[in-house]
């Protein structure tokens, strides 16, 4: 009994040291490339620290300066809030149908699954500026075809009451990602309610909106979060295609917090900005996770 219980000892200890052992490059990644780097963040919201890392204490004052000096400020927030606004639903509702139809027995399904996920994983950059170039007033693809039926094309990139939308439609190429999840939640939904259904005589169209949909709400809510939170980081697509333009009309938060730390040099502001970024995308994730026993649905 006693050496059983030493075997066990011993085998306890043994895997006690190998599981800290393993875990010890990562652990010391954690800490050192990314605790310690929100943590001296904070501390920089409360300094006028620059990109040569010398600063003081100021505590608020980068509030202060935000909010009552800095007229970029709220035109940078308004503007984000703006695409969110926009690019949520819309990416939401097209996720959910683009992955009904995915989710159908057709011919051609793995060509169709894969054109719909190669442009999530293409690179930012080359999307980004092919759109640029399809945005093109003079000889965009977009503007040529609306030609073709008699309607002259906006200029996308250059007029500030549809720049915006422009940055939008650009995003919602990219959302090949939620359409897989999503065509996987609806995969999970067992086959027997539909059977069901049917037999009750519902249709294609009942099925969708009393099955499918709300037990894909799941689904829809992880997607929705993660959505939310990559919405708020809007950056690329605005920084390439118009570098915030016209008239700053596409200019976001997150192109604010770059300009003022490794434009203007101003790490201690920008660190202020990415902590109000942060606070608000919490603000919104715990009104969304408060919200969700009212509307989320699960099997069981």
């Amino acid at each position: 009994m006693k050496k059983e219980k030493r075997k066990r000892s011993a085998m306890e200890k043994r895997e006690a040291r190998n599981f800290y052992l393993y875990t010890a490059p990562w652990l010391a990644g954690f800490l050192v490339l990314t605790l310690y780097p929100i943590l001296y963040s904070f501390y920089l919201m409360f300094t006028n620290t620059d990109l040569t890392g010398t600063g003081q204490f100021i505590g608020f004052e980068n509030l202060r300066y935000a909010f009552t000096d800095d007229t970029l400020f709220g035109k940078a927030f308004y503007n984000t809030i703006r695409y969110v606004v926009m690019f949520i639903p819309s990416s939401i509702i097209l996720a959910f149908f683009i992955a009904l139809l995915l989710s159908k027995r057709i011919k051609g399904l793995g060509f169709f699954r894969t054109a719909f996920y190669i442009p999530y994983i293409t690179s930012g950059v080359a999307v980004t500026i092919l759109w640029g170039w399809i945005f093109q007033k003079d000889f965009g693809i977009i503007n040529y075809l609306l030609s073709l039926i008699g309607v002259q094309g906006p200029n996308w990139l250059g007029d500030k009451k549809v720049a915006m939308f422009a940055i939008v439609i650009l995003s919602l190429w990219t959302i090949g990602n939620n359409i897989i999840i999503m065509l996987a939640g609806i995969q999970d939904i067992p086959q027997s309610y539909y059977e069901s259904a049917q037999i009750d005589g519902a249709g294609a169209i009942c099925q969708t909106f009393y099955i499918t949909l709300p037990l894909s709400t799941p689904t829809i809510y992880f997607n929705l979060i993660v959505t939310v939170i990559a919405a708020f980081q809007i950056f690329q697509q605005p920084m390439i295609l118009t570098n915030g333009g016209p008239l700053n009309s596409t200019y976001t938060a997150a192109m604010h917090l770059y300009n003022n730390g490794f434009l203007y040099g101003k790490m201690g502001y920008a660190s202020m900005m990415a902590w109000s970024i942060f606070a608000v995308i919490m603000m919104i994730t715990v009104v969304i996770v408060s919200s969700s026993k009212h509307w989320v649905f699960y099997d069981e």
